[in-house]
């Protein structure tokens, strides 16, 4: 991934900061980036420099919580519309995310991230046109690309969960063989052509958790 998210704070994070801190250290090794990457900071009395930029250290940091800078502090990745939509950090580096408490991946035995390569591998998409119906952090698109899909067409109904990706540094960016498009995929299915997704073995059926293979 090219693109550059970041800092993310998480209460292990932080920890790990006073931690070091504490200890008199000057500097300190972690990840700003939910584990893609491990970086090093410079500790003061009262905050830390990354990347040329001064940051305070959290106050009221939360557990199962993400946290990004926002103009001059640091805010919760989360929104509330209709609904609390919210990024959650997991042991495993990639995060979850949850509408109204609800986790909407499995992260209680095996890593999201992880979940989405092994259901992908059951679709083999190599050289396929993948419709992918339920974008959400676009795991399963990320997954399609690794494995050479010709083309991954991801819809995602939910406007916050669009801006939750746009943080996550797990989630694939947009280019040349992903399309993610905002609605409804019964109602946007109708202006795909006929011969937009290639046939597979699973017939036209919605596979792997979210992805259709034709």
């Amino acid at each position: 991934m090219s693109r550059r998210i970041g800092p993310l704070l998480t209460l292990p994070v932080q920890q790990s900061l006073l931690a070091a801190r504490k200890a008199n250290a000057t500097t300190a090794r972690c990840s700003l980036d939910l584990d893609r990457s491990t970086t090093t900071v410079e500790l003061h009395a009262d905050a830390w420099s990354w990347d040329g930029s001064r940051f305070p250290f959290l106050q009221g940091c939360k557990d199962r919580t993400i946290y990004h800078w926002v103009d001059t502090a640091f805010q919760p990745v989360a929104r509330f519309t209709s609904s609390l939509i919210k990024l959650v950090p997991t042991p495993w580096g990639p995060p979850t995310f949850e509408i109204d408490g609800i986790k909407m991946l499995p992260t209680a035995r095996v890593s999201p991230y992880a979940d989405a390569e092994r259901k992908v591998g059951l679709i083999a998409p190599r050289g396929k046109r993948i419709l992918d119906t339920c974008g959400g952090l676009g795991y399963f698109a990320a997954w399609c690309l690794a494995g050479r899909a010709a083309h991954v067409y991801s819809y995602e109904s939910n406007p916050d969960v669009i801006w939750l990706r746009s943080l996550n540094p797990w989630s694939p960016e947009i280019g040349n063989r992903l399309t993610l498009t905002q609605g409804d995929i019964a109602e946007q299915i109708v202006m795909l052509t006929g011969d937009s997704v290639a046939s597979s073995p699973f017939g036209c059926k919605f596979t792997a958790g979210n992805i259709c293979a034709r």
